[in-house]
């Protein structure tokens, strides 16, 4: 028996490790993804309706593309339509939002706001899912939110209007979390995926098509296609990652985004995070990996991201 558990070790830690950096990789690609809906948004006439749209048509046609068209009929079947719809637009929503935000905040204030979505969902778990938290995650929940207005700093700084927005996104996202989750007892992951892109290309396309600007050259084609590789291909990591390790394990890894988004913002728009941006951002975070732990200690899944 000793011999066996010995024999099998070596195979757990490579998988934890594997799935460690596909996490990290995963988040990386999604600060790709915001440094060019940024970088679009700021440096080119293109509408930020047309720039959202292009990034849902762009992972729904590479989807289509790897799976095949004669699975889009699988993909439909759902169980919970309603709940699929209401997520779908959440996905929508919180994607605007952050792409309206980035064009006037730096990238590390609005993943720092980000951040404090996995806190909201376990504050909202109870009501909505019946999983009521203890004082120990509510203090880790409150702390977060501290965190956010040393970020903010309202009295202190002036606060621009792209902070209420990068908010908005927050909350869209934690609503978006807890669908997910919801859902995740009745579809498979692919075809929850699969109806918010679809919502995001067939109800993007009403608000951009009318407002369509023709992208200037071939460059920034690339960077609107960009924008559907990016986020397709992290979040097909971000599935791997949670197939070869438990949630607990990987979730804390999410936090990477903070580096990605600071070199990223530094090297692409030279924006350099002041001590204050990064002081809330590490109080977030410091709350969520508190809140991963009392999570794994009282036996609870933390809330992933949507795949």
């Amino acid at each position: 028996m000793t011999d066996l558990a010995t024999m099998s070790q070596p195979h757990v830690l490579p998988d934890r490790l594997k799935a460690v950096l596909l996490m990290c990789a995963a988040v990386t690609l999604f600060s790709c993804l915001d440094t060019t809906a940024k970088y679009l948004a700021s440096h080119s006439r293109l509408p930020t309706a047309e720039i959202v749209w292009m990034r849902f048509v762009g992972q729904f046609l590479l989807m289509v593309a790897i799976l095949g068209p004669w699975t889009i009929p699988s993909l439909l079947r759902t169980r919970k339509l309603g709940l699929q719809l209401s997520r779908s637009v959440m996905m929508v929503g919180t994607t605007a939002c952050n792409f309206i935000a980035v064009r006037y905040l730096r990238l590390d204030q609005t993943v720092a706001i980000a951040f404090l979505a996995p806190l909201v969902v376990a504050g909202l778990a109870g009501p909505v899912l019946g999983e009521y938290i203890g004082w120990h995650r509510a203090v880790a929940i409150i702390t977060g939110f501290l965190g956010i207005i040393v970020v903010v700093r309202p009295g202190f700084a002036e606060v621009h209007w792209a902070f209420l927005v990068s908010l908005a996104s927050m909350l869209c996202y934690a609503v978006f979390m807890l669908l997910t989750r919801k859902l995740s007892t009745f579809d498979p992951p692919l075809v929850t995926l699969f109806y918010a892109l679809l919502v995001g290309t067939i109800g993007g396309a009403v608000v951009a098509l009318p407002q369509w600007v023709w992208p200037a050259d071939w460059t920034q084609w690339l960077m609107l296609l960009a924008l559907g590789a990016f986020g397709g291909l992290g979040h097909y990591l971000l599935i791997l990652a949670y197939n070869l390790a438990p949630a607990s394990s990987v979730s804390p890894f999410l936090y990477f985004q903070l580096l990605s988004m600071v070199g990223l913002g530094y090297a692409v728009f030279g924006d350099v995070p002041d001590h204050w941006a990064l002081i809330g951002s590490f109080i977030v975070i410091l709350s969520g990996l508190y809140l991963v732990h009392r999570e794994r200690l009282v036996g609870v899944q933390p809330p992933s991201p949507a795949e």
